[in-house]
């Protein structure tokens, strides 16, 4: 059996920050239908229109940093406790 002894702090930012940029897209996209529905069923949230398509753009780069940095700092920790108390093990085939 195998043990996980060490996590690439890099590989792994990157990895949560594709992953947080794909949820943040699917957010801004359920977030420009709503604001969209909003505006076409309430004509005085016709703002809400461009808060929508926004969040198109803004949600995935927010995620993404969020990613980023939670990814760094979950890896970075798991470096350390790994190095303290052993790594996960694993069962290859």
């Amino acid at each position: 059996m195998a043990k996980l002894q060490r996590l690439g702090v890099m590989s792994v930012a990157k990895l949560y920050a594709l992953m947080m940029a794909i949820a943040g897209l699917i957010m801004g996209l359920f977030t420009s239908i709503m604001s969209i529905f909003s505006a076409v069923m309430f004509p005085s949230g016709a703002w809400g229109v461009g808060f929508g398509i926004a969040s198109i753009i803004i949600l995935p780069i927010i995620f993404a940093i969020l990613g980023f940095i939670c990814g760094s700092i979950g890896s970075f920790l798991y470096n350390i406790i790994a190095g303290k108390f052993g790594g996960i093990e694993m069962d290859f085939d």
